[in-house]
């Protein structure tokens, strides 16, 4: 019995240990702040420079609309926005902490992109945001298309901030096979089913609309009828220049000798169609093949289309609404919206860095309103959201629902250093919440309330369930009412993890009330319905 004893005394020791450092670490969430505090940053001159140029525009356009600001949104507010932008989900309670620690006077937005860009969330999100556009959301032809395979190589540009302008040039004109060189996936993705190349027909759809902001396609089948400058000619010229890639066994490849032929409206045979594209031809001149002029057309910073096509997108993701409505149909020559072209020569002139031009808009003066006035009896109208006077309220997309979801259901982040399980855990929660709720495809921007299904969703399914029922082990709400030291940060902490804001002193008071004199299993309930109400509040679904 000693010897037993004497085996097993360091062992509960050891345990006792572990229990005693993690009730120290959880412990360290419930007050302000007792992390390791962010890095302070500050805006360098080339964006406090581009920044003045921005926000001037922004300020003519709201004077001429004559419409008053709303005052300027708190930080836990702008963090919140740039988290669910740019990874999916809102900050964590730790994330929160750390953010909290910030040095006074430092900038929050600047300190939280650094954090941000240095977290492969950011890459992995706006890989899939930017993959939905290039190649939307099909599963595509088997055997030639992998779509996994695109999206970690974009993940993988994107978080080494490689120029935009050489990334979409290697989309159009890169030769390989899809699994080694995976932008090829591209090409592809619009390979016909049962043999055939490529679909040229599509390929120029999507360069168009996805690199350009221009939605020619629309003269597919016939001339433009509204007075704007498009022909059919114009589309099945661009279609011809991805006439001669071609799908081998070594991968996609130029094949010299193909042509291109078409049959225009009015016309009873096929003709054969020459590369041309619709405008500013000098810009195609040079060598290569036909892909590869198409590329340098496309992405050559006399191309102003291609800056305005990708600061309407960038915009709309940050903002969740683009200032040129519908996104991918912004004209060639005008009249542009406030911001639009100050942000596209800004974008150009500092070589097509995607991290810059979100620097700057994050900073943007619009960026930075809140999105409620500051007196209740004149809430904000139509006219200040469309002048950018005041930030515009979204409904979130559905991955942001359920990232937001199970993020809140974790003290810590779920990021790149989250273990395996998790990660997998949390990849089937989203899919089959995002399946359940409604996943938009390509169509990422549409404006719709929540529906009566999506209600039900959020108040009876599996995942919020799943995420705030008691469970010490995986859930923040059992361990919040497990390790809190007062009702009051108990009631701080589950807002701040839900809602990335600390409960107003009427809120604070009911809810800790509820929870006084709770033990236990008792108390943990008590969290866990805290936590479903909050979920289910119209203000946890919208970005505010």
């Amino acid at each position: 019995m000693k010897a037993l004893f004497t085996r097993i005394l360091p062992r509960l020791f050891c345990l006792v240990v572990v229990m005693a450092g993690a009730v120290v670490l959880l412990l360290r969430y419930f007050e302000k702040p007792q992390v390791e505090a962010l890095a302070p940053s500050r805006a360098s001159e080339q964006i406090a420079t581009d920044l003045a140029t921005v926000n001037a525009s922004f300020e003519k356009a709201r004077l001429t609309a004559g419409v008053s600001l709303t005052p300027e949104a708190d930080p836990y507010t702008l963090v919140r926005r740039l988290s669910l932008s740019l990874t999916g989900a809102p900050p964590s309670l730790e994330e929160i902490r750390r953010l909290e620690g910030l040095t006074k006077g430092a900038d929050p937005v600047q300190a939280w992109l650094d954090h941000l860009f240095s977290d492969r969330r950011y890459a992995d999100q706006m890989a899939e945001r930017f993959a939905r556009v290039f190649v939307g959301v099909e599963t595509g032809p088997f055997l030639v298309y992998r779509r996994r395979r695109l999206v970690t190589w974009l993940g993988d540009q994107l978080a080494m901030n490689r120029r935009y302008d050489h990334l979409v040039n290697d989309l159009i004109a890169s030769e390989g096979l899809w699994t080694s060189r995976p932008e090829t996936n591209f090409i592809t993705v619009s390979v016909v089913q049962g043999g055939g190349g490529p679909d040229e027909v599509k390929l120029a759809a999507r360069t168009s609309r996805a690199f350009l902001g221009i939605s020619l396609d629309c003269v597919q089948c016939h001339d433009d009828k509204f007075g704007d400058r498009w022909k059919q000619a114009d589309f099945h010229q661009l279609a011809a220049y991805f006439a001669q890639a071609d799908t081998t066994i070594t991968g996609v490849r130029e094949k010299k000798d193909k042509e291109y032929e078409t049959r225009f409206l009015g016309h009873t045979e096929a003709t054969k169609v020459e590369p041309q594209v619709p405008f500013s031809n000098e810009f195609a001149q040079g060598g290569g093949s036909r892909r590869q002029q198409l590329a340098r057309w496309v992405t050559h910073p006399g191309n102003e289309a291609f800056a305005r096509a990708t600061v309407n997108r960038v915009w709309a993701i940050l903002f969740g609404r683009p200032l040129v409505d519908p996104v991918d149909d912004i004209p060639l020559t005008g009249p542009y919206p406030a911001g639009l072209e100050e942000l596209a020569g800004i974008f150009t002139q500092n070589d097509y860095d995607l991290q810059h031009l979100i620097r700057v808009m994050a900073a943007s003066d619009p960026f930075r309103r809140e999105s409620r006035s500051a007196d209740p009896d004149h809430p904000v109208t139509a006219e200040q959201e469309s002048a950018w006077a005041a930030f515009p309220i979204t409904p979130l997309r559905p991955g942001q629902v359920a990232g937001s979801i199970i993020q809140a259901g974790s003290l810590q982040a779920l990021d790149s250093t989250t273990h395996i399980l998790q990660k997998l855990r949390r990849f089937g929660e989203t899919q089959q919440f995002v399946k359940r709720y409604g996943d938009p495809g390509e169509d990422t921007f549409a404006e719709e309330s929540g529906t009566i299904p999506q209600r039900l969703l959020l108040m009876n399914g599996n995942l919020v369930k799943e995420r705030t029922d008691p469970n010490p082990v995986m859930n923040s709400s059992t361990r919040i009412a497990d390790y809190a030291p007062s009702d009051g940060s108990a009631v701080e902490s589950a807002f701040l993890a839900v809602l990335t804001r600390y409960p107003n002193e009427e809120e604070k008071a009911h809810f800790a009330d509820l929870l006084s004199g709770t033990k236990k299993k008792n108390r943990e309930l008590a969290l866990a319905d805290l936590y479903w109400a909050l979920i289910n509040s119209t203000e946890f679904s919208w970005n505010r």
